[in-house]
């Protein structure tokens, strides 16, 4: 099984959605990010972090709020940002990271 760091290592763009089951936004936030992973196919790769199950990989990147998406490539954080982000906005976001 992959590791967290090994994903966010990997050479490819890797859009991290720390999460918690209970929250409303995240909830919202999911068919969003589905949708763009349909429109972006393998240009990125999409995970899922349940920031009340890891918390140590939370506390490590200083998630205070969910939902908190940041992209990363060879480790580097590459953009973050809390709360909602809608489809256009997000794919307008994410344009300029890919190869």
């Amino acid at each position: 099984m992959e590791t967290f760091n090994n994903v966010i290592n990997s050479g490819q763009l890797v859009l991290v959605d720390f999460f918690a089951t209970w929250c409303q936004p995240c909830k919202a936030m999911h068919p969003i990010l589905e949708q763009v992973k349909s429109v972006l196919g393998d240009r990125i790769r999409i995970i899922k972090v349940d920031v009340d199950k890891y918390g140590v990989t939370a506390s490590q990147y200083r998630i205070r709020s969910v939902p908190t998406l940041m992209l990363f490539r060879n480790g580097e954080v590459l953009w973050r940002t809390s709360g909602v982000v809608d489809k256009a906005e997000l794919l307008a976001t994410l344009d300029p990271f890919l190869i």
